[in-house]
């Protein structure tokens, strides 16, 4: 996945797993543990979510990849997760990738090749095009980790309506029948995606009066990107380049949608510093 979401990737994503699985998998299974492969002989990353589950077919690990932008590697990198996780655990893979993009899908799921019985291969994996799942399918249900994904949802609709249907996703989010501070992890996650297919100015508007209701800079999540991403960086560089490592994380804050008072805040760096970055 492009690293411009690395810094909340696991933060994001790790509460959606159950509902993933259930909803848009029909996944019957019993999770049994969270594994952690580093795919060191691949690209020297960690895999976005791996658990071991048992399911009606036996004990399989579940590989769930996000993926933000086209990759027309990606079969060769799932390929090689699988292998790295059999090897690894002795555990059959099933694998999704999860695009959250805001362009079309088009990335091949599969790769074979047949030079006869003794040669062969027939390899596939599922994607799942967030932008295909239909808005009205999701708020009817109680998968209620899976609204901070509306805002990427329902494609042809999101297009249609834009600014409109950004503010159907925030009312949904406010209308979850979950204690607040669970609203206010989901509302947050929402804010964030938005900006992969929603322009900023849009995104400040609509969610401004949902950061004032919830307090969001009192979320779970926030405080752990805030501590794990930001808090971590400056502390680094407060001897040596403190500067510059501001800059760095101001940079990644706007690309994830976060607006400039905020980001000030958080880095210390001046508003129209901040701005200079945007170009």
């Amino acid at each position: 996945m492009s690293q411009k979401y690395d810094i909340t990737m696991k933060n994001i994503f790790s509460d959606m797993a159950d509902d993933i699985m259930s909803y848009f998998l029909g996944l019957q299974y019993t999770k049994i543990d969270e594994l952690n492969i580093e795919f060191a002989r691949v690209e020297r990353r960690d895999s976005d979510m791996i658990f071991k589950c048992t399911t009606d077919k036996g004990n399989v690990a579940v590989h769930i990849e996000f993926q933000s932008e086209n990759d027309e590697k990606m079969p060769y990198r799932m390929l090689r997760y699988s292998l790295e996780i059999m090897e690894k655990h002795d555990l059959l893979p099933y694998q999704i990738v999860v695009y959250i993009g805001k362009n079309n899908v088009k990335m091949a799921n599969s790769l074979n090749y047949d030079f006869g019985e003794q040669n062969a291969l027939d390899y596939k994996y599922k994607i799942i095009n967030v932008g295909d799942i239909k808005y009205i399918d999701v708020v009817k249900t109680d998968y209620y980790d899976l609204y901070s994904l509306l805002p990427l949802m329902d494609q042809n609709r999101r297009k249609e309506e834009g600014e409109k249907y950004l503010e159907r996703c925030v009312e949904a989010i406010k209308d979850i029948p979950l204690d607040i501070n669970k609203k206010k992890d989901i509302a947050f996650k929402a804010e964030i995606l938005s900006g992969i297919v929603f322009k900023r100015e849009v995104i400040e508007k609509v969610f401004s009066e949902v950061i004032k209701m919830f307090r969001i800079e009192e979320s779970e999540t926030y405080k752990m990107i805030i501590e794990k991403g930001i808090e971590k960086g400056i502390e680094k560089g407060i001897e040596k380049g403190a500067k510059e490592e501001k800059f760095s994380i101001a940079k990644k804050l706007l690309k994830e949608g976060m607006d400039i008072d905020r980001i000030a805040e958080i880095t210390e760096l001046s508003k129209e510093e901040i701005k200079k970055l945007m170009n």
